[in-house]
């Protein structure tokens, strides 16, 4: 029996409010030394929830799936759980180290200024674990321009920095996300070691059920009396953000539900925001989903790498059910290209053999019938649909040859939020006019602006022309972040890198928010991170859902990131190597 925690009564709010502003400024004035402490402490009871916290979630997404996919879920909750907030945890404590030492957090590597100007601070591998654990992937923030390579270090800090962002006293609300249970505390971690803000944090009621899991995982907080944690819907969400205490919003979610907190609902709401009459008198951050794009570079790819990457893409899609923002939604491949049909026939076998899980987050059926009443040819896998012990599943789809002159269709306009994608082909008389107008379709015609991945064969790599096409690709999208032969989701869970919509979004036009989190280097300027991988990675990624004994794997990829030992190390080798 999963517990779903009881609405929050206003009075419980209030409380919690007026606890937290009693706590503000002893919260902002506490020492490097102290904070520092207060991390180590809190590694120690995110690992001593982890279990139970994995537990209910995977328990609670897998309600009637069938046993060949509950390894699955178990893998992507301890990954999408408490090991990533584990190596945020970290990775911040190591940063403010560095700052009471050195005086600024200390870059992995040597930040450069690019031919363009633009400022490039390396963030990943952060120490030799990374490189042992994640080889060949390297990351590196981009800066806004006008950041110069020998002020750098001004650019970075927020409330620990002079003169930095945050260190006033302050309360944000942030209201968690309903899919991963990471997000709502990551992004918690965030306005309190960054911003400077004592935190409430409102559970989503799809995952409220993690509320007490939260609450032992973050008790050193909660005592410290910097984080009160609340439960309710949109009433409990509107009265929060409303409140006179309050002097900042993050929410994780989607631009409707921003819309709504910013504007209001119905013909009010669109006439303030015609009008430019907010509801919210105070400053809000957001992170609200993307159609995101895998752009396929025509290249050699042989028989086995048409597997691999097809694997790569339908695991983007097969995660948390689809319930992603950076789930894969469309993919733009080359009409000329002569294996594209070979491509798509490997997607839809790798998503035939993804067992097919409950849709766990509400509304999935009836978004699920909008894109089919739109595209009634699309291809269907796994359950199609049928009842899956007792439960009613929308399976995998893949809609094709989606033109890209409509640009209006609801493949490109609209994030699907189930196991959904879509694939368009576009012009171009070789890989480097391909690669151009892959790029201007994607900033000018997809929603949103949250990430983006390119696919390209090292064979084509060593073509000057393509290599040059491709980081003129990489630099031109307009995108928080843009990988390179990897998925996205992994930028999204190693903290060291920015997590937000590509700057400059407007409430009016918000598209994929406002702000970054994670940024355990804490830039303020930065503009969007870059991550680039192999083009075939071994062993096989942890996340694939075709990789063996995967629930294994994380596991002990937890338990290294909690105490690394050569034994842990030599378990976690074994079973990464059997996927």
């Amino acid at each position: 029996m999963i517990p779903w925690p009881d609405p929050t009564p206003t009075s419980a709010c209030n409380e919690a409010l007026e606890h937290l502003r009693a706590h503000a400024t002893a919260w902002v004035e506490l020492t490097l030394t102290d904070r520092i402490a207060l991390l180590e402490e809190l590694e120690v009871t995110v690992a001593e929830a982890a279990s139970e916290w994995v537990h209910i979630s995977a328990e609670a997404k897998g309600l009637g799936a069938s046993p060949d996919v509950l390894p699955d879920i178990r893998a992507e909750e301890w990954l999408a759980g408490p090991w990533t907030v584990l190596r945020h945890l970290q990775l911040q404590g190591r940063a403010l180290r560095d700052i009471q030492v050195h005086g600024a957090p200390r870059l992995p590597g040597t930040a450069r200024e690019a031919e363009d100007g633009r400022v490039k601070a390396p963030v990943f591998p952060t120490d030799p674990l990374d490189r042992i654990l994640f080889r060949g992937m390297s990351a590196e923030v981009w800066m806004e321009r006008g950041v110069e390579l020998e002020h750098l270090e001004e650019t970075m800090g927020w409330m620990h920095r002079p003169g930095g962002k945050g260190a006033r006293p302050g309360i944000t609300v942030v209201l968690g996300a309903g899919n991963h249970s990471c997000i709502g505390p990551l992004d918690t971690l965030f306005e309190l070691f960054a911003r400077g803000h004592c935190v409430i944090l409102k559970t989503n009621p799809v995952n409220a059920y993690l509320g007490p899991a939260w609450e032992r995982a973050f008790a050193p907080l909660i005592r410290k009396g910097v984080l009160r944690i609340v439960h309710g819907g949109a009433t409990t969400g509107e009265y929060l953000c409303e409140h006179d205490a309050v002097d900042h919003i993050h929410i994780t979610g989607s631009d409707r539900t921003f819309d709504a907190i910013v504007w209001g609902t119905g013909k009010e709401g669109q006439d303030r925001k015609r009008t430019g009459e907010k509801r919210v008198r105070v400053p809000i951050t957001s992170e609200l989903g993307n159609v995101s794009p895998v752009i396929a570079v025509p290249g050699p790819w042989s028989a086995s790498d048409l597997a691999f990457q097809a694997s790569n893409i339908a695991s983007s899609l097969v995660n948390n059910s689809g319930f992603n923002c950076l789930a894969t939604r469309v993919i733009v491949t080359a009409k000329a290209w002569d294996q594209r049909r070979a491509f798509l026939d490997a997607v839809g076998r790798s998503l035939e053999a993804a067992p097919t899980r409950p849709p766990y987050y509400p509304g999935a059926q009836l978004r699920h019938r909008d894109f089919l009443a739109a595209h009634p040819n699309a291809k269907r896998f796994g359950a199609k649909g049928r009842e899956a012990n007792g439960i009613d599943t929308v399976g995998w789809t893949l809609i094709e040859d989606v033109d890209p002159t409509k640009t209006d269709d609801i493949c490109f306009q609209t994030e699907s939020w189930c196991g959904l994608m879509a694939e368009t082909a576009l012009e171009g008389e070789d890989p480097v006019d391909f690669l151009r107008n892959a790029t201007e379709f994607c900033n000018d015609v997809l929603w949103g602006t949250l990430n983006a991945t390119i696919l390209v064969h090292p064979t084509s790599m060593r073509d000057p022309r393509i290599a040059r096409a491709v980081e003129d690709a990489i630099g031109r999208l307009r995108y928080g972040t843009v990988s390179l032969n990897l998925w996205a989701g992994a930028a999204f869970a190693i903290c060291s890198t920015p997590w937000g919509a590509f700057p400059g979004h407007k409430a009016e036009d918000i598209r994929s928010g406002q702000g970054f989190v994670h940024n355990t280097y804490l830039f303020e300027r930065p503009e969007k991170t870059v991550v680039r991988a192999p083009f075939r990675i071994w062993p096989r990624p942890v996340w694939f859902h075709d990789t063996k004994h995967n629930d294994t794997t994380a596991r002990r990829l937890f338990d290294v990131t909690t105490n690394t030992t050569a034994w842990r190390m030599a378990r976690l080798a074994w079973s990464a190597a059997r996927g």
